[in-house]
């Protein structure tokens, strides 16, 4: 790969495959359970033999891990547990030398409780930071402000003895929210972004960025369309409400204009990550072209619903509005927050290796950039953690209907042999799954057929096609409900992509407008095969075809 420099950016993330790293899962240098910055940077050249073209990492600031690190009590400073600002230049320096990007997470919507703004902040109610996160006065009888509540449950709304006074919080009640109307508070966080831009980052991926500005009246948000609990997910009461003034304001666009200044000063990528049951509108407003996000991370792959039909609605209903504003997504299946996607998405309750090297190819084949999580290049299983291991709050507040992040979160399965899995010397802090050990990576480093490889052949191939980074997309109709269909265009070049979503072999007519279509043979997909003189086509179970044509005319 290109050796790298801070400084050589450009449109780079336009069509980017990025490797979401979290760090306490990933690789344990110092024998205390937990990942950390030494060991992100020991395992680096798998990150680069993949064919990736950035990491995102997610935080590694000094925190009191009650949100494990998305609650940050310094935004300059490298939490003891994952190392030291050393460790992380010299994790930056080396990634840029294997030709990776770097992009960290930034949490610029809420801090800490344990943050010297906030402890500042409730000391009073007229000291210089009073106004920095959102007070408000109790209701005459003693209730919080408004009806808002928090993502992890209950009142966004947080009594504090020593203001007398609530405060919000819209996800832990010790991750207090920044009041983004205040603009010595923009300028704050600002400096935070720079701090790391000095640092020679790549980019930025921003948690939660969305929810940076509330409504300063304080209205209360209605509830979910039709008021039905039904319809909504009642083991959390968040989705019993919309959402119209505790998140997505319009005055935080104007911050995001901010924010990009910063960005371009430095030639810093940005992606963020937009919560909304309004999605695919912000992110389009989020992402106009030049003003604000480079990138929105779309959560629209990121449920239980797989078929063919709703991701087809899904990504046109994205295209349609970035068209409106210029604006570009990033798709993912997995990420640190939702089940991994070889069981959630599972036909069968089991992870099948066909069906990962199947969903590979098809996000690889999607118009935009794409965030691949760690382990999904080797197709990892959720992992069963038991009640009596969880970490995460939000599972032990919502057991047993919602286990929680934990499953997802395991350590990086390295060696099928060791205990550990190759991750630690010791006990780590979530345990290691026995099936993910059993698909570590150096059992698919000697499996020519395994998933790990097959996600190396796609991201070079994906590297290596002009028309999969940059070019147009259309959805296709078929007679087969188990099959997404759909063509990529780029000038004269054009491919043609099925996907069988079912584990059983389906057949197909081919699109009226493919008369002559041949199966691609440099693309490494399999399980395809054509009958063109009936104009058919036949996909084995989790089959996936690469076709061209020199037919051009639509």
């Amino acid at each position: 790969m290109e050796k790298l420099t801070p400084s050589a950016q450009n449109d780079w993330w336009r069509g980017a495959v990025i490797y979401q790293i979290y760090p306490r899962s990933f690789q344990d240098s110092n024998a205390d359970g937990v990942g950390d910055l030494p060991g992100i940077t020991h395992r680096l050249e798998h990150v680069a033999a993949l064919g990736v073209d950035a990491i995102w990492i997610s935080p590694f600031f000094k925190s009191p891990m009650k949100d494990f690190g998305y609650d940050v009590s310094d935004y300059r400073d490298v939490d003891p547990l994952f190392g030291t600002l050393a460790d992380f230049d010299a994790l930056l320096a080396r990634a840029h030398q294997l030709g990776l990007r770097v992009m960290i997470d930034q949490v610029l919507s809420h801090t800490s409780d344990q943050h010297a703004w906030f402890q500042e902040s409730r000391l009073s109610r007229d000291n210089p930071k009073h106004d920095w996160y959102v007070w408000a006065d109790a209701k005459p009888d003693g209730t919080p402000p408004n009806n808002w509540l928090s993502v992890f449950g209950g009142s966004a709304w947080q009594w504090d003895t020593r203001r007398r006074q609530y405060y919000l919080h819209s996800f832990l009640t010790s991750q207090p929210d920044l009041n983004f109307h205040n603009p010595a508070v923009q300028d704050a966080v600002l400096g935070e972004v720079r701090f790391w831009c000095e640092k020679g980052v790549d980019g930025f991926r921003f948690d939660a960025c969305n929810h940076q500005v509330h409504d300063a009246l304080l209205r209360d948000n209605p509830p979910a369309e039709g008021g039905d609990v039904s319809t909504v997910r009642a083991d959390n009461p968040y989705a019993m409400q919309r959402h119209l003034f505790d998140k997505s304001q319009p005055e935080n666009l104007v911050f995001l204009e901010r924010l990009r200044g910063v960005l371009d000063a430095f030639g810093a990528a940005s992606i963020g990550e937009v919560g909304d049951e309004h999605s695919p509108p912000i992110m389009a407003d989020y992402t106009e072209a030049g003003k604000r996000l480079h990138m929105a991370y779309s959560f629209s792959l990121l449920t239980s619903r797989s078929s063919p039909a709703h991701l087809r609605g899904e990504v046109e209903a994205l295209e349609r509005e970035i068209a409106r504003t210029g604006g570009w997504g990033c798709w993912a299946l997995s990420n640190h927050d939702v089940p991994r996607i070889a069981t959630r998405w599972s036909t069968t309750g089991t992870a099948d290796p066909r069906q990962a090297r199947m969903l590979l190819a098809m996000l690889l084949s999607l118009r935009g950039s794409v965030c691949l999580y760690q382990g999904e290049e080797l197709g990892l299983p959720e992992a069963d953690v038991p009640y009596e291991r969880l970490q995460d709050p939000y599972g032990m507040a919502f057991w047993p209907e919602f286990k929680g992040r934990d499953g997802c979160r395991t350590p990086m399965p390295w060696v099928a042999e060791d205990a550990q899995g190759g991750f630690s010397p010791v006990e780590p802090w979530l345990p290691v799954s026995a099936p993910q050990r059993a698909i570590a990576v150096d059992v698919q480093e000697a499996d020519a057929g395994s998933v790990l490889h097959a996600t190396r052949a796609l991201l070079a191939w994906r590297r290596a096609s002009a028309v999969l980074r940059a070019g147009d997309l259309r959805f296709l109709d078929t007679d087969c409900d188990a099959v997404l269909l759909f063509e990529r265009t780029l000038g004269t070049e054009r491919r043609l992509f099925a996907f069988n979503f079912s584990g059983t072999e389906v057949t197909l007519a081919l699109p009226p407008d493919w008369p002559s279509a041949t199966i691609d043979a440099a693309a490494p997909l399999s399980g395809a095969r054509l009958d063109t003189a009936a104009a058919r086509l036949i996909l084995s179970p989790f089959g996936a075809l690469c076709s061209q044509s020199s037919h051009t005319e639509h």
